[in-house]
């Protein structure tokens, strides 16, 4: 048996997620195909994490047994003949066989892409979220460093029912390692690097910090809305189209 690595890019916009559901169009599922139809074998990829619906990925980690002597190289270019072109391989290397994508992560770091402009270019509209009212993004900048450091994220996370059956530690408690608005010519970008992120918890940041922005938060109250450990104290949760998984790190 072999545990092989892949680095996937994939343009969540047309995907019910990664995890493979019933009746839906999954990453893990094409992916899961595409192997299939190479090896003959029936195998399920695990990933770092598991993206929802609409969101993308520059760089996410998955790993999968095979019995298969096709060399590593040679599946980048196997695979990418048979999966959808929302989906590419960007490398395949062997893996010692405890490496796992997502048990063996240490950090992970995301993106979210707002675009400012009173106007959204149709073409770019499914990968950022179109957000033109009135904002103070210097606000907004004060508000993210207050999350950095170890919190309780229960105020920032969503019912994830799967949890419990994977077998995922139950604990709220993660740590962010940095946390930080950015100006990028018409784009107001959010970066967050942390030990692990909760269901939705990264889109429920951005919604919150757009509260900030708005004048409805501020910064201060960040704090307070961590310490409540309280979904309905924090913000609504921001549109997937803008997110992104950035890199892993192990």
């Amino acid at each position: 048996m072999r545990n092989l690595k892949l680095i996937l890019s994939y343009d969540g916009s047309e995907f019910a997620g990664w995890q493979v559901q019933p009746d839906a169009v999954t990453v893990q599922g094409a992916l899961a195909s595409a192997i299939g139809r190479i090896t003959g074998e029936k195998v399920l990829p695990q990933a770092s994490g598991r993206t929802d619906a609409g969101v993308h990925a520059l760089a996410q980690v998955v790993t999968f047994g095979t019995e298969s002597s096709v060399p590593a190289a040679n599946f980048v270019k196997a695979l990418n003949d048979v999966l959808p072109a929302s989906v590419r391989v960007l490398e395949v290397e062997e893996a010692t066989l405890d490496f796992h994508a997502r048990k063996s992560a240490r950090a992970k770091t995301y993106r979210y892409r707002i675009y400012r402009p009173d106007i959204c270019t149709p073409f770019l509209a499914r990968y950022v979220w179109h957000y033109p009212y009135p904002l103070d993004e210097n606000v907004m900048s004060q508000a993210a460093g207050r999350v950095q450091g170890e919190h309780d994220f229960t105020s920032f996370a969503a019912v994830d029912p799967e949890r419990e059956k994977e077998g995922i530690p139950l604990s709220n408690v993660r740590t962010i390692f940095s946390s930080g608005w950015e100006r990028q010519g018409d784009e107001f970008i959010y970066s967050v690097t942390g030990s692990g992120f909760l269901h939705h918890m990264v889109r429920n940041l951005v919604g919150t910090f757009i509260l900030v922005g708005k004048g409805t938060l501020r910064p201060e109250d960040i704090t307070c809305i961590l310490h409540a450990r309280n979904r309905s104290a924090a913000g609504a949760t921001a549109p997937a189209s803008g997110l992104y998984l950035v890199n892993v790190e192990y």
